[in-house]
């Protein structure tokens, strides 16, 4: 039987672009043939502002694919009509729907946008940031003074500008340490000790409640160089996140699966003995029956339960 994929017939494109079918080929920009949606992408380009209204209208669209593919569409237009549209997108949940609609707007050369791309910088998202620098610039835009030169540098990851700006990066810095990306925020503290700035004091005493260790490795490192008292340090660690081991959940799992409880909390024999357990189970089903079977395991099981509850209870702390 041939499956219903291969039947389907291939759109024809040039057929769409000469009947000016803009619905049906924004349709084809949910595909999940990215050749597709590229051609899709090209011919509403072709299309031309004639498709920049339904364009705009599905950018109210569910579907993040279609939102990307109609961003592209809408760069490739250039009409100034959908530069508000593509502004609001700047908001989308979508870190690439964002990302995409900041390379938009550089690609429609309207001024207009540049104050929408300036906040932008701020987003917490590297990408988004890296394409809002970029549009500015294409945008005609550029940075006056040493506060938004710390921004556009901020945007481009461009750590030796944002080091030589000195005490006008703090804000830009401040913003990349809520980067999503451990590394941004791993540059970002080392900036901030490589400026020296006593105002970062503050800045660095909260990375070291950062959830990455590297990060709260280079905070107490680049603290010294900012003039924090080396006694402040160890209060400012008590702040960072603790994966801690639960000993009821490890018993309990013990206690219903035997080696799950040990798995849950990383020993490498806990899968040895789940299988030694289904082992045992069946030779003392065959051997003494379904009562001896369960008052020999049950009283194990409750043991290796109270086994997993104790060592959970006495692991170390995770190290800082």
């Amino acid at each position: 039987m041939v499956p219903d994929r291969i039947l389907q017939k291939k759109p024809d494109i040039r057929r769409m672009i000469g009947d000016r079918d803009s619905a049906g080929l924004i349709r084809l920009l949910g595909s999940r043939d990215q050749a597709l949606v590229t051609e899709a992408v090209h011919a509403l380009g072709a299309i031309g502002p004639e498709a920049t209204g339904p364009l705009v209208a599905a950018l109210g669209k569910k579907n993040r694919d279609v939102r990307l593919g109609v961003i592209s569409a809408l760069a490739e237009i250039r009409d100034p009509r959908a530069v508000g549209s593509l502004v609001r997108m700047l908001n989308d949940t979508s870190s690439e729907v964002r990302w995409q609609a900041a390379i938009a707007l550089g690609e429609t050369g309207d001024s207009s946008a540049n104050s929408a791309l300036l906040e932008s910088l701020r987003d917490r998202d590297k990408y988004v940031r890296y394409g809002s620098a970029l549009s500015l610039i294409k945008n005609g835009y550029k940075p006056d003074g040493d506060d938004e030169w710390a921004w556009y540098f901020a945007g481009t990851q461009d750590w030796p500008g944002l080091r030589d700006l000195g005490h006008a990066s703090l804000p830009a810095l401040t913003n990349l340490l809520r980067d999503q990306d451990s590394e941004v925020r791993i540059q970002a503290v080392r900036v901030l000790g490589e400026i020296g700035d006593r105002d970062a004091g503050t800045l660095l005493l909260q990375a070291l409640g950062d959830e990455d260790r590297q990060v709260r490795w280079e905070a107490a490192r680049a603290s010294q160089k900012c003039g924090v008292p080396p006694s402040t340090l160890p209060r400012a660690l008590l702040q960072r996140p603790r994966a801690s081991k639960s000993p009821l959940i490890a018993g309990f799992l013990n206690f219903m699966l035997p080696g799950l409880g040990y798995g849950y909390l990383g020993k490498w024999w806990g899968i040895m003995i789940f299988q030694i357990d289904i082992t045992v189970t069946v030779w003392l089903f065959k051997i003494g029956g379904e009562v001896i079977t369960y008052a020999v395991l049950l009283s194990v099981y409750a043991i290796l339960a109270v086994h997993a509850w104790y060592i959970t209870k006495i692991l170390p702390e995770d190290p800082p």
